[in-house]
């Protein structure tokens, strides 16, 4: 009994006051003093640790994998092999933390919340610690932070992760500004989307994206991208531009929503069926298919990324109906590529169908 009070008192007495992050205790790696075998404690003086990172942003798609590069070296050169911990962890737009990604120490490594099972780390070459992140989801967009302490030294990075995909104005069944900031962002998600950053609204607007109604961001303010300046849309005068009408309160006010999404992993297609449909048929026929009806973010993203051509209007999942243009062309619409759009109209009314069905 003695002896094994004897362990737990010397356990707590080793473990007390030790750093702790996430279940990792680092004494063990501290490196910032060594022994030389006579007892005497030899301080590194003047050497200096470099992480390298992207300068440029990295680009992925929805479902596929991206490699976040990261490599440190010591200056001057070291050398002995030296321990280190390495975190990576999502950043704010401010670049303060938002959520931890992964902690790494030697071969033991930590990933947490919606990137457990998704991220590992790649060390391919001496002091790599590049971060690959598998089946991307739209909300990975962002910056991350890859962070190396070895005791001596505690340095960091950043890496811009963007997606390549397609922003669109949103309107629900009730017509114009019917959104407040969480009902905008919950018809984005209703979609197979999510609410628009400001950068991906600027991006489109770059693309030609030219929509005269204002709507909300995922920073809750309330823009709306202009190519042509027109008198309904802030004026002849004013140059092309993404206006905007600044922050908004989340619960009180109402206007439309931008909506974000990427590659799919599926298909969207026109059903092709010998009759026209109500919506509660259009919804029947896509299951009788082995599919379900398409959300409006999967039909953006069907024309945007596999230039879906389709001349027939056909009902969406949120009751919409609409018909992707890749190749603009006489009696389908405006000149321009786009998905056209025709509203809501009534159920019970008989039209076509697009279907998504999973890879």
């Amino acid at each position: 009994m003695l002896a094994e009070l004897a362990v737990i008192l010397l356990v707590t007495s080793v473990c007390k006051g030790l750093p702790f992050y996430n279940g990792f205790y680092y004494e063990h790696i501290l490196n910032n003093k060594t022994n030389n075998g006579n007892g005497e404690v030899i301080h590194f003086n003047g050497v200096r640790l470099v992480v390298n990172t992207l300068d440029d942003p990295l680009f992925g798609y929805r479902g596929g994998n991206a490699t976040l590069p990261c490599t440190f070296h010591y200056e001057p050169k070291l050398n002995s092999t030296r321990k280190y911990r390495v975190k990576w962890s999502k950043l704010h737009k401010d670049n303060t933390k938002e959520r931890d990604v992964l902690v790494a120490i030697g071969l033991r490594h930590r990933s947490f919340g919606e990137y457990k099972g998704r991220v590992h780390l790649i060390q391919k070459m001496p002091n790599e610690v590049s971060l690959v992140i598998t089946d991307l989801r739209l909300e990975d967009y962002g910056n991350y932070k890859c962070e190396v302490i070895d005791g001596l030294e505690d340095e960091s990075g950043i890496v811009e992760l963007e997606l390549r995909g397609v922003v669109f104005p949103y309107q629900p069944h009730g017509g114009r500004y019917q959104l407040n900031f969480h009902d905008a962002k919950k018809a984005c998600e209703d979609q197979d989307a999510m609410m628009a950053s400001f950068e991906q609204l600027f991006k489109a607007w770059e693309e030609g994206l030219d929509w005269c109604n204002a709507g909300w961001l995922m920073d809750g303010t309330v823009q709306y991208p202009i190519t042509l300046p027109r008198e309904p849309c802030g004026g002849k005068e004013m140059p092309p531009g993404v206006r905007s009408y600044g922050e908004r309160h989340k619960h009180l006010h109402r206007y439309d929503a931008f909506c974000f999404s990427s590659a799919l992993k599926g298909k969207v297609y026109y059903l092709e069926h010998p009759e026209k449909l109500t919506f509660a048929e259009a919804k029947a026929a896509c299951q009788d298919d082995g599919a379900q009806i398409a959300k409006v973010g999967q039909l953006f993203a069907a024309w945007k990324f596999i230039d879906l051509d389709r001349c027939d209007a056909g009902w969406l999942d949120d009751g919409s109906l609409r018909y992707p243009i890749a190749f603009p062309r006489p009696n389908c619409g405006p000149p321009e590529p786009g998905v056209r759009n025709f509203g809501f109209p009534t159920r019970h009314m008989k039209f076509g169908v697009y279907c998504y069905k999973m890879s």
